[in-house]
């Protein structure tokens, strides 16, 4: 259920559309970046800038994105139950490796 403000917030957002006041803003018809991550420091979201230029993939990266497919694969629920468990170990596995790279 909607709170008042979102409901105060969406409104005041459509009725600017109708106005056009959002019809020449900055980066208009192209799709929002989000590169950067704000738990990430500075530093590190730097050193993240320089491997992906250099064609690096971190391995928290890769462990995210198998993570997302395997979360996708359950929602679906189109396998048998025991590609589910295997789904499901394996995502276990990798919450924890990336647990563990995180507390490096």
């Amino acid at each position: 259920m909607a709170s008042l403000f979102d409901i105060l917030a969406e409104q005041r957002i459509s009725d600017a559309i109708k106005r056009g006041e959002l019809d020449h803003l900055p980066g208009a018809g192209r799709p929002l970046v989000f590169d950067d991550d704000p738990f990430v420091s500075p530093e590190q979201r730097m050193a993240n800038h320089i491997l992906k230029n250099a064609g690096f993939v971190p391995q928290e990266v890769l462990l995210r994105k198998e993570i997302a497919s395997l979360r996708q694969q359950l929602a679906e629920a189109q396998s048998g139950e025991d590609e589910r468990e295997r789904v499901r170990r394996r995502l276990g596995y990798l919450i924890a490796t990336l647990g563990s790279l995180r507390r490096r």
